[in-house]
């Protein structure tokens, strides 16, 4: 007889919604603004040093906690960029994509049976990475008109169990930033504690209107206790390579490095190398990547007002939430699906975000990083609605 299969780990993961989104939207023939990543190709520049990595034989195991070219320019850049001293042999690890660096952390500091505060909506790489490490997500939800935290309902979900708490800011999926006083608050919040901290900053740069990303690496108080997470893919239009990093101090990279050397060991060797040269020599890149996207933001932002979809604010990040009730009563999950196999445009629904989703939400999430002519096929379905 073959053997018993035990239960599930996970008992609440089925196929991610993505998966599950872009899969139906190719089966009808939908613009895919669901999923996000670019549609649009890599930097030329990079393409090249990758080449050029290849080329010159960067093409077996990597250190593990990176090339020490890259950990240099990730320490130069967060010093160019949050003036931050991060040393690049103690504190910088890098990643095969942020979602193995957060589940690297969780993993790290997380014991069975402690708590992680998780703010709704959060990606839904989160919950998992914690269930599996035995301990319990708290989920605390944002405003769910502005997503704005509110600090007093963090405060409160605090217990002597709490050993994480994360943040994601730009935020995914709304768009919302932290600012300068969530910041400090949190500083407040956090002192005199063993609350850990981990902050995905995926987006980091970009952020539109003048705003200043405010980055976990600006401020020392929360630095000290906390992962920094950022992604390579989403700055350099590159999802697919899954290159990403964790900047920590030396005490806690320490653990976050026996995660990884056991979970992945090391990463693409050609694109370390490759990413090194495009920091050092393109620093103009993630420099301008906000002004890139906010025209991106900017125009498809107008073409939505021809439609009968009402585009909420996008501080940053490359997608655009949608108040979609002025179609449909419909919960999320089936207008989404409605909306990508009846009118052919595919979204991503906001409940899959949530522990618990208000009731009279009608959102979907559409990413923007796409091709002009991408977002006009779909806006010109889109105002049929």
């Amino acid at each position: 007889m073959p053997p018993q299969i035990p239960p599930t780990k996970l008992p609440r993961v089925g196929t991610t919604i993505f998966t599950v989104m872009s899969q139906l939207a190719a089966e009808h023939g939908a613009v895919n603004l669901g999923q996000g990543f670019p549609d649009f190709p890599v930097p030329q520049p990079l393409a090249d040093a990758l080449d050029a990595a290849m080329r010159e034989g960067h093409n077996q195991y990597a250190p593990m906690t990176g090339a020490a070219v890259l950990r240099e320019a990730i320490a130069a850049k967060a010093l160019r960029c949050y003036d931050a001293t991060v040393d690049p042999d103690t504190e910088v690890t890098v990643t095969s994509g942020a979602t193995e660096a957060i589940f690297n952390a969780i993993h790290a500091v997380v014991r069975p049976d402690e708590e992680v505060i998780v703010l709704d909506p959060a990606y839904d790489c989160y919950e998992p990475a914690i269930d599996l490490a035995g301990a319990r997500a708290v989920h605390v939800p944002l405003d769910p008109a502005t997503f704005a935290v509110d600090w007093d309902r963090v405060r409160a979900a605090i217990t002597p169990r709490t050993r994480l708490l994360m943040i994601n800011s730009p935020h995914n999926p709304s768009g919302a930033m932290l600012d300068a006083d969530d910041m400090r608050t949190l500083c407040t919040l956090l002192e005199g504690t063993d609350i850990l901290l981990l902050s995905d900053e995926v987006y980091e740069h970009i952020v539109f209107d003048g705003a200043r990303h405010e980055s976990v690496l600006r401020w020392p108080q929360l630095r000290e206790r906390a992962f920094v997470v950022s992604s390579f893919g989403k700055t350099y239009h590159c999802t697919g390579w899954k290159v990403g990093y964790a900047i920590a101090p030396p005490a806690l990279g320490v653990e976050f490095r026996k995660v990884h050397q056991y979970n992945v060991f090391c990463t693409f060797a050609p694109a370390q190398h490759a990413f090194a040269a495009m920091i050092r020599e393109q620093p103009q890149h993630d420099q301008e990547l906000g002004a890139f996207y906010q025209a991106k933001r900017d125009r498809f932002r107008a073409q939505l007002q021809g439609t009968r979809l009402r585009p909420l604010p996008v501080p940053g990040g490359y997608f655009q939430l949608v108040d979609y009730s002025a179609i449909s009563d419909l919960p999320d999950h089936a207008f989404a699906r409605w909306l990508t196999v009846e009118k052919g445009v595919a979204a991503i629904p906001l409940s899959p975000f949530y522990a618990s989703p208000p009731a009279d939400q009608r959102l979907v999430r559409l990413c923007f990083a796409k091709n002009a002519s991408t977002l006009d096929a779909a806006i010109e379905r889109l105002e049929r609605l």
